[in-house]
């Protein structure tokens, strides 16, 4: 018997990523779909951040007044420090067990989850943690999603003509078919992880990758499609490169 067999796993200093238990020999097959979805996120969202940048009736109704360009800086920071302060605590508790179990992660990439429950030490502290960033986080976002967009209808009522209100219905839903890809899968993949449930692991792995990918790539394809200006310029930017 080898040695490799009785590796002393004690706090390793390197894990390994399984990627896909048991679907090993279809990795290079199953890489395929995954980097074209990740190819059309970069250009998709590209192209949508050129298109806003560059046709100004896009910019309309922003009353510049009150979104200057000091308050969206203030917005972009307010958001990055949000997301850095509510992830940080994650890796700095994951990084304060002992590990002895194993140094082979059976996942595509370091899901907090899937690296804690490899700990020889009680992590509930850092696994309740998560959860309540997963579940805690995306109802406070929906609270104040449901009061802004209480808002948003009562102007909308308010509007003098039947267009106006459909347009601005279009954009609402617009929104919400974006925020709906971004939470809903990433809620069902966490729940079905920390559950007792009959799901295959190699499914919750595939479930977790696509969950990484299908909100970016769906993003610009969202506002693209139901967005005339979007769809116009798309179309005038192609046949303009055809000719």
């Amino acid at each position: 018997m080898s040695d490799s067999n009785t590796t002393d796993f004690t706090n390793p200093s390197v894990f390994i990523l399984l990627g896909i238990p048991g679907l090993e020999a279809a990795h290079g097959w199953i890489s395929i779909p995954f980097c074209v979805m990740y190819i059309v996120a970069i250009l998709g969202n590209l192209t949508i951040l050129y298109i806003v940048k560059k046709e100004t009736s896009l910019h309309e109704p922003i009353h510049s007044t009150i979104l200057t360009n000091s308050i969206v800086a203030k917005i972009c920071i307010t958001v990055v420090l949000r997301g850095f302060m509510i992830i940080l605590p994650i890796p700095i508790m994951g990084s304060r067990w002992p590990y002895c179990k194993s140094n082979i992660i059976p996942h595509t990439y370091c899901k907090h989850f899937s690296v804690v429950s490899l700990a020889c030490a009680d992590f509930r502290p850092s696994s309740y943690y998560s959860l309540c960033v997963t579940y805690l986080v995306p109802s406070v976002d929906g609270f104040l999603i449901a009061v802004s967009y209480i808002q948003i209808l009562r102007a909308i009522f308010r509007l003098p003509t039947n267009d106006a209100r459909l347009k601005a219905f279009g954009t609402c839903g617009t929104h919400l078919c974006a925020l709906s890809a971004l939470y809903i899968p990433d809620l069902s993949v966490s729940l079905m992880q920390r559950i007792d449930s009959n799901v295959p692991l190699p499914v919750l792995i595939l479930m977790a990758n696509v969950n990484l990918l299908v909100h970016p790539m769906l993003h610009p394809i969202i506002y693209g499609v139901r967005t005339k200006q979007i769809r116009d310029r798309v179309l005038w930017i192609v046949t303009q490169k055809r000719v």
